[in-house]
């Protein structure tokens, strides 16, 4: 059977780290965590499970630290967690099966499908593969000071395996933002990955002029991953919408069509557009669009899947009812509410359709 090291950086994550860790005791053969720096009792709790405890300064530098946790493993392969990460039970199984298949079919890195959250029906928000298991001693690092990741090359292996990200507690939301500008006063050039993860940062911070400029450098870069590019494009738009220059937040996302097919998300943000312009036909077209479009969950993009049901069904059921079909709007409806069937969205347009006093219009997402 192929051999495991789980290599983890963490601080101040006694809230959860122990859920992991007690998880993983079972599947891994060594546990290696780096401490950087952590004041609660993150320390004790990692000594009731690890192998090696290693105590590392902290220099705003994700991939350092990481590296330096990866440096240690001995195993066969190392496997990386974050300390409010979710592996359920099931998902142990998986792993330790995949272990005995390693040991038949040696891969160089196994990619894991990272879940950051589910709704009330276990649905996921928001998931994309990442890379989780890499062949030990085969120059596989981490790169990147924030979001950091390993360039992956060789055999690579998609398996079945869900992570969870699960959060207890608020994290620093200004510390990515506060490392990329310290980078830059520094004098360093961010590579076109970092320009974009730079962008979002602005972005998230409602700093939108500033996230356009970054995100309008960031896509005149040959060298940028087309799903990032895309993703780019999204949000480049939505900082020009903001800006009031709609005419160009529509051009930035219909280039998108010339990189490569269609995504639901640039479908519905022109759907969205036209929506609130009145042009519900141009609507109904970008909705229908995006409720043909298939997400590929192997590209390591961000699957919003949303995007590619629920968000075109609600809203189609608004356009539809608005152009005075009401028979077409309640299917859509319908359709919405097989999805989700708790959200105050639902609700109001079930409530509508019923003949309630929930207002005189079906209910949209903004």
């Amino acid at each position: 059977m192929a051999t495991v090291s789980l290599c983890m950086i963490a601080r101040d994550e006694e809230a959860t780290l122990e859920r992991v860790l007690r998880a993983m005791r079972e599947a891994a053969d060594e546990i290696i965590v780096a401490d950087t720096g952590s004041s609660d009792r993150t320390v004790e709790i990692a000594e009731q499970y690890a192998d090696q405890i290693i105590q590392i300064p902290w220099e705003d530098d994700f991939a350092k630290a990481r590296n330096q946790a990866v440096s240690k493993a001995s195993m066969d392969y190392w496997m990386w967690l974050d300390g409010d990460d979710v592996i359920d039970e099931s998902n142990v199984q998986k792993l330790k099966k995949l272990k005995e298949k390693l040991d038949e079919e040696p891969q160089d890195v196994v990619m894991m499908r990272y879940v950051i959250g589910k709704d009330d029906g276990g649905r996921p928000i928001l998931s994309y593969y990442r890379e989780r298991i890499l062949r030990n001693r085969a120059g596989f690092w981490f790169q990147g000071q924030v979001h950091e990741a390993v360039s992956l090359g060789g055999k690579i292996l998609y398996s079945d395996i869900e992570i969870i990200h699960d959060k207890v507690k608020p994290g620093d939301k200004d510390r990515n933002l506060r490392i990329y500008e310290k980078m830059i006063a520094g004098g360093k050039t961010l590579d076109p990955r970092s320009q974009f993860y730079f962008g979002r940062e602005l972005y998230d911070h409602q700093r939108y002029k500033e996230a356009a400029e970054v995100f309008q450098n960031y896509l005149k870069e040959q060298e940028g991953w087309l799903e990032n590019k895309i993703d780019g494009a999204v949000l480049l738009s939505s900082c020009l919408e903001k800006q009031e220059e709609r005419k160009r937040a529509y051009s930035v996302l219909v280039e998108t069509f010339l990189w490569d097919t269609p995504r639901a998300e640039v479908c519905c943000g022109l759907g969205r557009m036209f929506m609130e312009e009145g042009k519900l036909k141009q609507a109904v077209y970008w909705y229908e669009a995006a409720l043909k479009t298939v997400p590929d969950e192997t590209s390591g993009a961000f699957i919003q899947k949303d995007y590619y049901d629920y968000i075109p069904w609600i809203q189609l059921c608004v356009c539809w009812d608005r152009l005075g079909d009401r028979k077409k709007a309640y299917q859509c409806h319908c359709k919405a509410r097989e999805i989700h069937p708790k959200s105050q969205a639902v609700k109001w347009n079930e409530a509508y359709f019923q003949g309630q006093p929930s207002g005189n219009s079906a209910c949209c997402i903004k």
